[in-house]
Parts: structure tokens; C-alpha cells; sequence
């Protein structure tokens, strides 16, 4: 007989086995094994919300396999995911085999080490019922809004829309970004820089024109731009002040959930959900050479900046053996969580501080290895000493006019030895490092000239941008910001545009039918506040059936006023509306989308009900005969070409075919989607190929 532990991962299990040993079986759930059925509603809302929950469909093999390995062990103990979702598939797994939920049956392991493993085994304790609760609302809360307000949206747009209580938050917050873009309106402005060089030396630098006298000068067109330039002509330039000073560069934190998303999508270019499936494997275990299955960070759901004092004792000590005393901080560094975090585990860090990326490189794929190694570099930055930079400000005076420069010298590179964090945007206008300069010196004049430039509207968002800016409004849970833009990018609301999120039309309509009819749903301030509340049931503060019928009441009558307000109404989208010309009735057939995906209809519907195969052209011509290039999809969604005069002509190709020829053959090119799509020739043996940008 054994103990029977279950976790959520094959992974995991593997690994948690290797440390307990002959005396446990370790099992996996596969992830939940209980929740509310797809096909209905499942809540009775006129009982307190209450759920009707069913094992997953597919998952009635393992469950019975699970009873029967709980039945012959002499005691069975939960350790799936230490967050509010890992308990709450404890709690169902509970139900589902019998478990005393006042039993101290529930172990949790922040991290997957013979020391995590160790100190979750020796402190077991009772399911958490708050945490149950405040999933169990959370999931009821998200199952009302999506069941009651999708099909609305896909009786008033388009067939298979949905809405959720963060997804259409997201979106509002791109397409209201979207807004101001068009509705901006650049304004001139011009700079006149000089370019000096002090007297006895060879090494010239750049000064920005500040104003005169009288103070800043906002330089508005070329005509004014001129006049300063004249009367500049012939000017003495002379240093009237220098100050120099010491500025101290402290590091950043180690990494949260959401700052690691966003830095993941800086750096290495990941999407959110690639880079938490790539962290979930280096939290449940990877088998590394010469040390078999370890767990290489701490959970990686977390809002908590906390580290151990422990990690803190190894990160100081691999610090001080690698880059010597001076590279640690006066006293070890600690960090403040933001107020509404969750502080249940520490900040994502190295299990093991003193392993570095390049030790376990050969053990790791690729994207586990740049992750591991982002992770690492952070956390141990995160404990090094401040970067000491000597700084520099130059006030030059040129008649009535003053103009000014500064730069910058490291003179201590302290964390920077190992990492800086990455900018959204590229930093204009850095600081140069300066020749030796000092007061009263003069400066001979190696040229002059007004630059024209135009204010610039807010940017698009990006994964990492849009990841922040729901995090600082309290809209949902960095573990959940990956799922919410798959889901959103799903429904085609948002697209990509390089790295940046644009809004589609239909994100577009649908934000403004819920702007108008459902203000709250897409209110940040409200939805930080439904986030809020769940807090509170997590913490035990609220009753999680009060909170739905809060929210359920005032949701309930908006969607019916919604309903009688536009009874009879349909929302065409220009999108949607093509050049196809129903042969019954003249109109222009429109794109629907059913069951089975899109096909062409006639607007004239119900008096006219001609229907149509829709063909999706991109545009080329069919390098092999003269038909067109047509988009298709497997039966797994994903797209590839073929030609529109298939069967007769058979081309096929996983890579798009562009209108674009090769400039050496004259033929097809072909352009190869990633990170950094390329073109190339379709004739074999021709060689031309070419990135994006070039």
C-alpha cells in the first residue's frame, strides 16, 4: 500500500515522484476533471446560482481510474497548482473520490525541489473554501456573461461572436486606443541643433536650442525657425554653466506573471500564452544531465514581488563568487508587492540562484532556455548592486539665446554587468558621452540647421503594453491576460499589425453595441471592481452568492431593455458586404458565418434565401495556370493555398503565394510567415530570397 498523490501535470508527477519515492504514487488529473458543461448554461439562478457540475466529457476513463488507485492506497493527498484554480480541482477531485474536506489532505509546492517538495509534504492542511468560492464565482460570473450576452451579439453582428467580462474590456481598450489615433491631429513643431566643438580639441557634440532670455522658446514653423537661425548668424557660443552630479540606477524587481509576459514579449518576442505554456514546463520539471528532473522556478502565477530569505543567502553568494563584493547592494534588497496583490507565493525566480542558463542549456529546447535564462538574469540583477553613473548638464549661451546638452558615464556598471530591462519604445535622444568641457570656454560653430517634426499620436498597443495597462486598471489576473488575448485575436476582433494590436471592424462594432446597450461590462472602472470583490471572497470578506446577485440583477434587466431596444434589428458590416451579385434577386450577396464556417448569403433574406460557397482569394495569381490563389484551412484551422481552378490545376503551398515576382526569374515569390517572414523564390534553384524589411 502507498500514499496517492495527485497533481495536474504528467510532468510534474514525474518529477514529484523522483523525490518522494517507492513509498507514493504520483498521478496526474490532466487538469480538471469537474465543470460546468459547454453545451447549456448550468447555473440555476434562481437558487443561488447554484452549478450544476458534470466530469469533463473524455475524462470519465481517468476519474474511474482514479477511484480505483484511491481505493487501494491508504491515503490519497491533493498537490495541483497552489492558486485559485489548483484548488479548486482539488475540491472537485475531492468530491469526486469521496475525500473528507476537513481532513488535511491538500499539499501545495511553490517550487519543485527536494526543498519545495519537502516543506509542502510536511505542512498539509485543509482545503481552502474561500479560494474554492472565489473560483467557483468567478467561473459562474464569467459562464452568465458569456452564455447570456454572446448569442445576442451573434443574433444582432454575426453568428459565433462572444463577450466576456475581461475579453471585452481588452478590446475596448484597443479599439477606444484606435479612436484617438484617427481623431489626432499632428501639430508642427521644429528644433535647431548645433554642432559645436570646444576650442584646442578635434571631438565635436550636439546642443538642443532651449530658449533665450526670457525662457523656453516653442519654435512652430520654418519662418520662425529661420529668424532664430539669423539671427544666430555670426554668434559667439560660450559655456556659461557646467553641472556635474552622481546618479544612482537602481534594478527592477524580480519578475511577477505579468511583468514576465510583458518582458517575454519585448525580448524574445513571445506571445503571453507561449511564454506561460514555455514556464509551466520550467516550474513542473525538466530533466537536466547529471541531476535527473528538477523544477528550474518557482510558480509562475504569481503578483507577489516576495522572495525568500533563502534565495536572497544563494542569489548573494553566486553574486559574490562570480562577480566579486562590490557587485552586492549594501543590504539585501526586498520589494514591496503592488496593493491588491495576491501574496500567496514569491516573486518567479531560479529554484536553484546558483544555476546559471549556461549550465543547463544542453537540457533545455530553445524557447525554455531563453525563458530560463530571462528569468534568471532578472532575479539575479534584482540583487545586485546600483549602476553609478557621473552625469553632465551644459547651459551655452550664444548671443540672447541658450542652448543645452548632457551626457553620461558609467563609472560603476554594478547590475547592468548582467541585465537592463527592456523600453515599449525606443528611447529618442540618448545621451552622449561629451568632451572634457568647463565654464567659459568657447565653442567654435561646425554647423547649424532647424529640423521640422510633427507631434505623434499615442501608439497602438502590443501584447506587453496591453498586458500593463490591464494590470495597472485591475482588469482581471496576469495568469489569465494570455487566455484573453487568445480569445480576442480568436473571434477577430483584434489582428496583428506587426507587433502591434489593431481592431478590426467587427471589434470596432461590437465594442460600440456594448458601449451603448451594456456600459458596465466594458466599464474599466466597474470591472476592476467585480475584480475586487472577488478579492474579497477569495479572503474570505464576502459571500460569493451575494456578489453574483449584485451582479447578476442590475446584468439581468440591461440585456432585456437591450433586447426590446433592438428587436428586429441587424447589424451589416462594410466587411462583410461583397462584389457578389445574387443571380435571384440583384443584391449584393454579404459574407455569414454558420455552423460550418462562412458562406455567402443574399441580404434579401427571408423573401430571397440564396446561398453561395465562399471562396477566399488573397489576391495572387496561381503560379501554376490562370487561376487565383485561394485561402484554405484543414480541419484543425490551420490556413494553406491552392488554386481556384482545383482539381484541374493542383497547386498547393503551406507558404503564402504574394503578387510580388522575383526579380531573377520573373517568377512566383513566396513569402514564409515568423518571427521574421522572408520572401523567396518558387522556382527551385533560383536562390533569390529577401526579409521583410529589406
Amino acid at each position: 500500500m502507498s500514499k496517492l498523490v495527485i497533481v495536474e501535470s504528467p510532468a510534474k508527477a514525474k518529477t514529484i515522484q523522483k523525490y518522494l519515492g517507492s513509498g507514493y504514487d504520483v498521478t496526474a488529473s490532466m487538469g480538471h476533471v469537474r465543470d460546468l458543461p459547454e453545451n447549456r448554461l448550468s447555473v440555476d439562478v434562481k437558487h443561488d446560482f447554484k452549478p450544476k457540475y458534470e466530469v469533463i466529457k473524455g475524462k470519465e476513463g481517468l476519474v474511474e481510474k482514479l477511484k480505483e488507485k484511491a481505493g487501494k492506497s491508504d491515503s490519497v493527498l491533493l498537490a495541483t497548482d497552489p492558486d485559485r484554480e489548483g484548488e479548486a480541482i482539488s475540491w472537485h477531485l475531492a468530491y469526486l473520490l469521496g475525500l473528507d474536506t476537513k481532513q488535511k489532505n491538500r499539499v501545495t509546492f511553490n517550487e519543485i525541489t527536494k526543498t519545495g517538495i519537502s516543506a509542502g509534504m510536511n505542512t498539509p492542511r485543509i482545503i481552502d473554501q474561500d479560494l474554492v468560492n472565489a473560483q467557483q464565482c468567478r467561473r459562474i460570473l464569467d459562464r452568465l456573461v458569456g452564455y447570456k450576452l454572446s448569442p445576442f451579439l451573434s443574433q444582432k453582428i454575426r453568428h459565433g461572436l462572444s463577450a466576456g467580462r475581461v475579453q471585452s474590456v481588452a478590446v475596448r481598450l484597443i479599439v477606444d486606443r484606435e479612436d484617438e489615433i484617427c481623431s489626432f491631429i499632428p501639430e508642427e513643431y521644429w528644433s535647431i541643433e548645433a554642432n559645436l566643438i570646444p576650442k584646442g580639441s578635434h571631438k565635436s557634440f550636439v546642443a538642443f536650442l532651449y530658449g533665450d532670455e526670457n525662457g523656453k522658446i516653442q519654435i512652430k514653423n520654418k519662418e520662425q525657425s529661420d529668424r532664430i537661425l539669423t539671427d544666430l548668424k555670426d554668434a559667439d557660443f560660450t559655456i556659461s554653466n557646467v553641472k556635474k552630479g552622481t546618479r544612482r540606477k537602481s534594478p527592477v524587481p524580480p519578475f511577477s506573471t505579468s511583468t514576465m509576459q510583458q518582458e517575454a514579449s519585448r525580448r524574445l518576442g513571445f506571445q503571453a500564452r507561449r511564454t506561460m505554456k514555455v514556464a509551466q514546463e520550467l516550474y513542473e520539471g525538466v530533466d537536466i544531465k547529471g541531476m535527473g528532473a528538477i523544477g528550474l522556478i518557482t510558480y509562475m502565477r504569481t503578483d507577489s514581488l516576495r522572495i525568500s530569505e533563502e534565495a536572497i543567502g544563494a542569489a548573494a553568494d553566486y553574486i559574490r563568487g562570480r562577480w566579486g563584493e562590490k557587485y552586492l547592494p549594501e543590504s539585501p534588497r526586498h520589494y514591496k508587492s503592488r496593493a491588491n496583490a495576491q501574496d500567496g507565493h514569491e516573486a518567479i525566480r531560479p529554484t536553484v540562484p546558483s544555476l546559471s542558463p549556461d549550465q543547463v542549456k544542453d537540457s533545455l529546447s530553445s524557447e525554455q532556455y531563453k525563458l530560463y535564462k530571462l528569468i534568471w538574469e532578472r532575479f539575479l540583477a534584482s540583487q545586485m548592486a546600483n549602476c553609478l553613473q557621473s552625469t553632465v548638464s551644459i547651459t551655452i549661451q550664444a548671443k540672447n539665446y541658450i542652448f543645452k546638452t548632457s551626457g553620461y558615464s558609467v563609472t560603476f556598471d554594478g547590475f547592468t554587468v548582467l541585465y537592463e530591462e527592456a523600453k515599449d519604445d525606443k528611447e529618442e535622444g540618448k545621451n552622449a558621452v561629451l568632451p572634457e568641457l568647463a565654464k567659459g570656454m568657447s565653442l567654435t560653430l561646425k554647423g547649424i540647421a532647424g529640423s521640422q517634426h510633427f507631434t505623434l499620436p499615442p501608439p497602438r498597443f502590443t501584447e506587453a503594453s496591453l498586458i500593463k495597462a490591464l494590470e495597472e486598471n485591475g482588469i482581471g489576473r496576469p495568469s489569465t491576460y494570455a487566455v484573453t488575448i487568445s480569445t480576442i485575436m480568436a473571434r477577430e476582433y483584434v489582428v496583428r499589425d506587426g507587433k502591434a494590436l489593431k481592431p478590426t471592424e467587427l471589434g470596432e462594432t461590437v465594442t460600440k453595441l456594448l458601449k451603448k446597450h451594456f456600459p458596465k461590462i466594458v466599464n474599466v472602472k466597474f470591472t476592476a471592481q467585480v475584480e475586487s470583490d472577488l478579492d474579497d471572497v477569495q479572503s474570505g470578506k464576502a459571500d460569493w452568492v451575494s456578489e453574483l446577485s449584485d451582479f447578476y440583477s442590475d446584468f439581468d434587466k440591461t440585456l432585456k431593455s437591450a433586447k426590446e431596444s433592438m428587436k428586429g434589428v441587424k447589424i451589416q458590416l462594410k466587411e462583410d458586404v461583397t462584389d457578389v451579385i445574387c443571380e435571384k434577386c440583384g443584391r449584393h450577396m454579404v459574407i455569414k458565418t454558420g455552423k460550418y464556417g462562412k458562406f455567402l448569403a443574399c441580404p434579401g433574406y427571408p423573401e430571397c434565401k440564396n446561398v453561395k460557397k465562399y471562396v477566399e482569394m488573397n489576391g495572387a495569381d496561381c503560379p501554376k495556370c490562370d487561376g487565383k490563389v485561394v485561402i484554405k484551412h484543414t480541419k484543425k484551422g490551420r490556413i494553406f493555398y491552392g488554386c481556384s481552378n482545383y482539381p484541374k490545376c493542383d497547386f498547393i503551398s503551406w507558404d503564402e503565394p504574394t503578387k510580388e515576382k522575383c526579380p531573377h526569374c520573373g517568377k512566383t515569390l513566396l513569402k514564409k510567415k515568423g518571427k521574421h517572414p522572408k520572401y523567396y523564390c518558387i522556382t527551385p534553384g533560383c536562390g533569390y530570397e529577401r526579409t521583410e524589411d529589406e
